[in-house]
């Protein structure tokens, strides 16, 4: 019964990595891709670059400059990066359409702009596969649960993993060698599979309302008292004063030092400025302030040292997740750990293929042609929003297209025509 039921969980494991191995794989490399993908802005955009000079400018300094290179522009949003080489980026609605503007946070200063960044389209991709976003994540966050199963089955299939930590057999033929290497780089690579796995349950019931976790995690804001036969009046970013609404804000929370920062659109919205504290391993968000859009007074506050249990793990998911916690070293290290699970399901394929290449050929199963539906559906999408929604330039859809068209290509003569994926 023993050995029935290790002989079950390795099909199980198997018909994960196989049948679901083309979306497993984009899900995967997608989300590795995404752990350094502010450093790929900072290679592209020369104009996203900036030298600390132990100085730092004012908001209202930055607005002034804004305003400046975009009179009719309207100021969504700040967002300051943790990374000291980075430009702050505000989000600037321009013509009814949103623009990445690069401001200098030490001289105040707009150095360029662009309407999609690579951290944008990374996260966006590993978010939502550029398929309507209700669907897409959906099916993100499946492969949450079958990344941990295919974890568990491993270790429990596996006899004596914790013995062969550091064995790694060469010499005895490229099926054995493959199939170490897989069981090597898979048993050091469990504790992010799991890590992984976990944070994306942990946003599945998130985003499907188990356990009212969303409700729980975000303070109810103080409604603002105005009269209900009067309509809102809208209120011009340019002439506010954003350097006194992060002074309250900073007053409010001890060590805080403010990261984002979103004025009032009217006057029945509120200022929401969050930010880091002391408190590590948090997202930004679980530091938040609110003010009133006139007066500037505190309406909600939520300090990262005094929130709940579950308020704690829903802003810790993020940095867990994409290892941005400690920086840059963290970050690579998240990398390292993203593709060591995306290289196991590519060598998973390659050892299952080998191992039943002498089996009778058999018609692809219908989750082959599901993969590749779906990647088709991502494509079209994909190219659909860049350019409807970021104006992506021609030749920027050009060079993303034929990256694409290679990587299909590499990943067809991978899966299909070298490799003969078969039913198990």
């Amino acid at each position: 019964m023993k050995i029935l039921s290790k002989k079950l969980f390795f099909h199980i494991h198997s018909w994960i990595g196989v049948q679901l191995s083309i979306l497993f794989f984009i899900v995967c490399f997608s989300g590795t891709l995404a752990t350094l993908s502010n450093e790929y802005d900072w290679l592209f955009f020369p104009e996203i670059r900036a030298v600390d000079n132990g100085k730092t400018a004012s908001y209202n300094n930055m607005v002034s400059n804004i305003q400046k290179a975009y009179p009719e522009g309207r100021i969504g949003a700040f967002f300051g990066t943790d990374e000291a080489y980075l430009c702050t980026i505000v989000h600037v609605i321009n013509n009814k359409q949103r623009y990445y503007v690069f401001v200098n946070p030490y001289t105040g200063k707009v150095q360029g702009a662009t309407t999609l960044t690579f951290q944008r389209f990374f996260r966006n991709l590993h978010y939502f596969l550029y398929i309507p976003p209700q669907i897409g994540n959906y099916v993100v966050l499946f492969f949450g649960f079958t990344l941990l199963i295919s974890s568990l089955t491993a270790l429990y299939f596996y006899k004596k993993w914790w013995k062969k930590l550091f064995q790694l057999k060469i010499g005895k033929g490229k099926l054995v060698f493959y199939r170490s290497l897989h069981r090597l780089v898979g048993i050091w690579s469990v504790p992010f599979a799991i890590l992984f796995s976990v944070t994306g349950i942990w946003y599945f019931a998130e985003r499907s309302g188990i356990g009212a976790i969303s409700k729980k995690a975000n303070p109810s804001v103080a409604q603002i008292q105005t009269p209900d036969n009067v309509e809102p009046e809208k209120l011009e970013a340019y002439t506010l004063d954003f350097d006194k609404a992060v002074k309250i804000a900073e007053a409010e929370i001890p060590n805080l030092k403010v990261m984002t920062v979103l004025p009032p659109r009217d006057t029945k919205s509120s200022w929401y400025l969050t930010g880091k504290s002391d408190v590590p391993l948090v997202r930004n968000r679980a530091n938040r302030v609110y003010l009133h859009p006139l007066n500037y007074t505190v309406l909600t506050i939520q300090e990262a040292d005094k929130i709940s249990t579950v308020t704690w793990l829903n802003d810790a998911a993020d940095p867990l997740h994409f290892g941005n916690w400690g920086g840059l070293v963290t970050k690579i290290i998240w990398f390292i750990g993203g593709m060591a699970i995306s290289s196991l399901i590519l060598t998973g394929v390659w050892i299952y293929v080998k191992r039943n290449s002498r089996r009778k050929k058999k018609k692809p199963k219908i989750w082959l042609y599901i993969n590749w539906s779906i990647v088709a559906v991502i494509n079209f999408c994909m190219f659909t929003v860049l350019r409807t929604r970021y104006l992506a330039s021609y030749n920027m859809l050009i060079v993303l297209g034929i990256s694409v068209l290679l990587l299909i290509l590499l990943t067809w003569y991978l899966f299909v025509k070298k490799m003969r994926i078969k039913e198990i």
